[in-house]
């Protein structure tokens, strides 16, 4: 297959489909290319908020928080079935921090400005309780709420999929880049790639080719020219998900200082607890990291500190962890002090690369890699609209709770189940998909595999990995049917996708 487009994009987390998202939006020919499944790899492994960062005003990043609360505005409005406000409260057990947190969180709704998502505020004792149920009492004194918001990563990620696509855009999954096309002046002119799905080679040509490959983004370069290097130092975030009775409300804690100076959040997401993210240098990179018995422990014994139930490795639904590439021009390996302030480099071959950033501000990322490629690849300039541009697909007020994952859509969903009664059935008695949401991630949302369905197009295997593992033989065998599969398929999927769950079982 060979075709020309104006833009390509290789790598489909929020940063590449945001990217591919901002030049279909201006009218530009473009094809996104992914290796593996959109947002397999950090952007699905967030601690699902969407928020300016109050650590980062801490270290001094005044302009990093207020872009991020920007964004986070326009979030709210654009894809209001998947963002939503959330109040935080950081309980005090020391008198002195508590003045400190309070002038450092009034500044926090100063740089809001008119997107503030209300204003933080003193709590005496009884409020904090009255809110937070759970939390230890004894030394408590008094709290401090602030408010924030929260989204579910992977599923705002097939929502601007599913805008690209509606857009006329091109989306490939598991399709990997494997060489670039020069000019004979040596500029980037396109890739040539491999389908493993299909297994077939494509071509593809374009004015301009943007590296958005998040921790993978200085290989990808060494295809551009060994001899160059982009600093990106991957940083390991962990999480633990627990029962929902370990944070009962729909109040989330934040912890603003762990014994190692980290900050830890527990937050109420899906009716489950969620806790999280450590800070971490990791030295393999890679979509998969696997949380280590170390930070499974500073977890539980930081969670067990504020938590009244104790908690324990017994009690734990499911773990992930995902790599955050910081830009960094140092050898620091102190993650937590690396800024998530993004980067865009040109190479002397006109490759666009974009690094760094954060779920929340991938709009503007997108933005300022897009005005760049306008300039690198000579398009016709066309102003960015996606500040404005709604990510629900309509809206509907059918089954509230469906609503919160596919916004316009969840009617459809519901009319599968009403057809076929066998598609109103659970996935598992434990979480709360059905079958016709694995039909309809087929059908709809370019879903290929278990692994796809699962982990990404539903949260299964993030909320309960067991569940997920357990359900894997029947989610098999339905995509055997929707997708006309072969029963060696049917096997080797099934298998598959154990062997990779188990990696968020904790035993």
């Amino acid at each position: 297959m060979k075709e020309e487009y104006d833009v390509i994009v290789v790598g489909g987390g929020a940063t590449g489909l945001g990217c591919a998202l901002d030049a279909a939006s201006r009218g530009y020919k473009t094809i996104l290319l992914e290796k593996d499944d959109f947002g397999k790899g950090t952007s699905s492994k967030s601690t699902k908020l969407i928020h300016g960062g109050v650590r980062y005003l801490e270290q001094g990043n005044v302009f990093l928080v207020r872009e991020a609360l920007l964004e986070r505005k326009r979030l709210l409005q654009n894809a209001p079935h998947l963002v939503s406000n959330l109040t935080f409260i950081i309980p005090n057990y020391t008198t002195l921090l508590g003045p400190y947190y309070y002038t450092g969180l009034k500044v926090y709704d100063m740089l809001s400005g008119k997107g503030s998502f209300g204003p933080s505020r003193y709590l005496n004792k009884d409020e904090v309780v009255n809110r937070l149920p759970n939390i230890v009492t004894d030394g408590l004194k008094n709290g401090i709420s602030y408010q924030d918001g929260q989204f579910d990563d992977t599923r705002l990620l097939i929502s601007m999929l599913c805008t690209f696509t509606e857009m006329g855009g091109v989306a490939f999954n598991y399709t990997k880049v494997n060489e670039l096309i020069k000019s004979n002046s040596g500029d980037v002119v396109g890739v040539k790639c491999h389908n493993r799905l299909q297994n077939e080679d494509y071509e593809f040509r374009s004015k301009v080719v943007i590296n958005a490959t998040g921790v993978f983004t200085e290989q990808f370069q060494k295809l551009d020219n060994p001899n160059i290097s982009i600093a990106v130092t991957p940083s390991r975030g962990s999480h633990l998900v627990f029962n929902r009775k370990f944070l009962e409300g729909d109040t989330a804690l934040m912890i603003p200082k762990t014994s190692d100076g980290r900050i830890l959040f527990a937050v109420p997401w899906h009716d489950h607890t969620l806790v999280g993210t450590t800070d971490s240098y990791n030295e393999e990179i890679t979509n998969d990291p696997v949380v280590t018995d170390e930070e499974i422990d500073f977890m539980i014994k930081t969670a067990n500190v504020y938590f009244q139930q104790d908690t324990s490795r017994s009690d734990i639904l499911s773990s992930f962890a995902g790599l955050r590439p910081l830009v960094t021009k140092s050898n620091t390996l102190d993650t937590k002090s690396i800024s998530r302030s993004h980067a865009i480099s040109v190479s002397p071959s006109k490759l666009v690369n974009i690094t760094g950033g954060k779920w929340t501000t991938y709009r503007k990322m997108a933005e300022d890699t897009i005005d760049e490629a306008i300039t690198v690849g000579n398009l016709k300039k066309q102003i960015c609209i996606t500040s404005q541009l709604k990510l629900n697909h309509g809206g509907t007020h059918i089954n509230e709770k469906r609503l919160k994952i596919y916004g316009g859509y969840a009617g459809q969903i519901q009319a599968l189940e009403e057809t076929d009664p066998k598609l109103a059935a659970k996935i598992h008695n434990e979480l709360p998909y059905t079958m016709a949401q694995v039909v309809w991630a087929c059908d709809n949302e370019i879903a290929h595999t278990i692994e796809d369905v699962l982990a990404r197009r539903t949260r299964a295997l993030f909320l309960n990995a067991k569940a997920a593992y357990d359900s894997a033989e029947k989610v098999g065998t339905l995509m055997q049917s929707v997708l006309g599969k072969s029963d060696e398929w049917r096997e080797k999927e099934i298998n598959t996708f154990k062997a990779f769950a188990q990696d968020y079982i904790v035993d």
